[in-house]
């Protein structure tokens, strides 16, 4: 039996009017042009491309924080035309509150929703035992690392329970080998969770490692020029383990020779 489909999106563009800079009048600036692809229940989707392809844009247009132009985006078959509780959204930086603690943190969006002081508490400090910080609950950011800070931006994303988590290059900013601890921590919580996910990110070894699909997006403005699926079962093996093997390495050689070629196009 085929999956749910728990995000569609369907010919979405979209195109922004730019002031100032190197122009002297405003001008109109194309991001994306007719973009399709669903995400099934339970899938890891990743996009990726060149920077200024319109990745973040397009997650963000998910979210309901940018207005598209034209397309429709349904999650659950609902259509999206805002924020809302259904999308949990996973910035670069952590972005917590640094006067609230930890525990606090991941609170925030359950105290919005008028939850009770107690399951409140509850709920957080399940997900603070999810992603391995149940003794971290009283510290403030400024005293966790930068690998504990994108956990608890992870922990407070999960509490609202959305149907869809979207994630934009969330490790990024994190040193090598704090990335791939947090990248085999994101496939052990999915496991746990079932979540479906939407995941930004220019590293292509992570795009692989973490993924069901792939989508490749050529440059600005940005088109799909491929999905790759990816054929690795899980539970995977560390990403170190996985570079070895013949089909991770053809996979990624298709990949940079899509956006290779993408960008050779436009120049």
């Amino acid at each position: 039996m085929d999956k749910k489909i728990k995000l569609s999106v369907e010919d979405v563009s979209k195109t922004f009017r730019v002031r100032g800079g190197q122009y002297s009048e405003d001008h109109l600036l194309p991001v994306l042009r007719h973009i399709s692809f669903n995400v099934h229940e339970g899938e890891i989707v990743s996009l990726i491309g060149e920077s200024g392809c319109g990745k973040t844009t397009l997650l963000r247009i998910v979210q309901g924080l940018i207005k598209l132009d034209a397309g429709t985006i349904r999650v659950d078959n609902n259509v999206v035309s805002g924020p809302g509780r259904d999308r949990g959204f996973v910035f670069q930086q952590a972005t917590l509150l640094p006067w609230r603690s930890a525990r606090a943190n991941v609170e925030f969006g359950l105290e919005l929703q008028g939850l009770p002081r107690q399951q409140r508490s509850e709920r957080a400090q399940q997900l603070l035992k999810l992603v391995g910080l149940d003794r971290a609950g009283e510290q403030f950011p400024h005293q966790l690392s930068g690998g504990m800070q994108q956990r608890i931006g992870l922990a407070r994303a999960l509490a609202i329970d959305p149907a869809i988590l979207l994630m934009d290059e969330p490790f990024s900013a994190l040193d090598a080998q704090t990335r791939e601890v947090l990248q085999l921590e994101l496939l052990r919580i999915q496991a746990e969770t079932k979540k479906t996910t939407l995941f930004v990110t220019h590293d292509l070894d992570e795009a692989i490692y973490l993924s069901n699909r792939v989508i490749v997006l050529g440059a600005r403005p940005g088109r799909i020029k491929k999905i790759i699926d990816i054929p690795f079962t899980h539970p995977r093996p560390e990403i170190t383990e996985l570079r070895g093997d013949m089909r991770f390495q053809h996979i990624r050689a298709e990949m940079w020779d899509l956006i290779r070629s993408s960008s050779t196009a436009k120049a």
